[in-house]
């Protein structure tokens, strides 16, 4: 994180845009007390008012339950999970059809389910994870090397990995330019880096957005968990600023439960239901037409 974004941070002041740098912005939207904002010079949303590097620290604990349910291979969420993974393996292959023996760094790699299946392709997997519950399922349940804490401690060797993995992990970064740059030395030459987020610019989104200001309800933005919204052209500017060169795009839908809700969580709140009658039609089109509220972007070093 960069001393200025610190110093803002810390005082609670508006921070400057991660991508360019610039304070100029227009207020999009407030939820639970933090402000998302719009860059007027490159566009991208982002948390004006960000919690400081021990608030967000402190976020990813089960006792703040952060992820509990995917320490329950029964739950829910476990199984939401499962099918993400599956889908970030056919993006992977997508775009690196066989990966077989390249070895593989997931940061925030969880509960370790996508590399438990990236493993199952021949693949060789290493993760990194801050919250010490996750990274410690993982180990147990799948036998993997994950380092819990910052990738950075971990001590990997330059040029050390064919594919580096950040799914749904950018949005979550105080600096995710600062980190992007730090990752560009782990990847060989020519390595693969792949990203999912959500997707700021995707049809749902868009289409919720004129509404929920009048509502106050738009289960888009989640902060303080998310700190970034990104589209696929902000998205791809960081990473090319970092040194990447943008390989492509593709688009999807995040799992309808998650934004929507399920016909238990309907019972307790009627909005909830009207919302997703109203909306969850949009975002099935939206992943139809190309343009999902989940992005997965493509690049490689260099």
């Amino acid at each position: 994180m960069s001393e200025q974004t610190a110093i803002a941070a810390e005082n609670g002041l508006s921070v400057p845009c991660n991508l360019c740098g610039a304070s100029e912005h227009e207020h999009l939207f407030t939820k639970k007390g933090y402000h998302l904002v719009r860059c007027n010079s490159c566009d991208l949303a982002y948390i004006a008012n960000p919690p400081d590097a021990e608030g967000i620290k402190a976020i990813y604990t089960t006792s703040s339950n952060y992820h509990e349910q995917l320490l329950d291979s029964g739950s829910e969420e476990y199984q939401r999970q499962r099918r993400a993974a599956h889908q970030h393996m056919q993006m992977l292959r997508h775009f690196r059809p066989d990966t077989s023996g390249q070895l593989l760094l997931d940061i925030g790699c969880s509960s370790g389910i996508f590399l438990g299946e990236a493993r199952s392709t021949g693949m060789v997997c290493m993760g990194a994870e801050l919250s010490p519950e996750t990274a410690d399922f993982a180990r147990r349940h799948f036998s993997l090397p994950v380092h819990q804490g910052d990738w950075r401690d971990a001590d990997f060797a330059d040029e050390s990995f064919d594919v580096i993995t950040l799914f749904d992990v950018i949005e979550h970064l105080l600096d995710p330019q600062q980190e992007l740059k730090d990752l560009l030395r782990l990847l060989k030459p020519g390595g693969l880096l792949l990203l999912s987020t959500p997707d700021i610019d995707g049809l749902f989104p868009r289409a919720s957005y004129p509404l929920a200001k009048k509502l106050d309800y738009w289960p888009h933005p989640e902060p303080p968990h998310h700190l970034f919204q990104f589209s696929q052209k902000t998205l791809s500017a960081m990473v090319g600023n970092a040194g990447f060169n943008v390989e492509g795009a593709k688009h999807t839908s995040i799992d309808l439960s998650y934004n929507f809700g399920t016909p238990e969580s309907w019972k307790q709140s009627p909005k909830m239901l009207a919302y997703a009658a109203l909306f969850a039609p949009i975002a099935v089109l939206g992943q139809a037409i190309g343009k999902g509220d989940w992005l997965y972007l493509a690049a490689t070093k260099r």
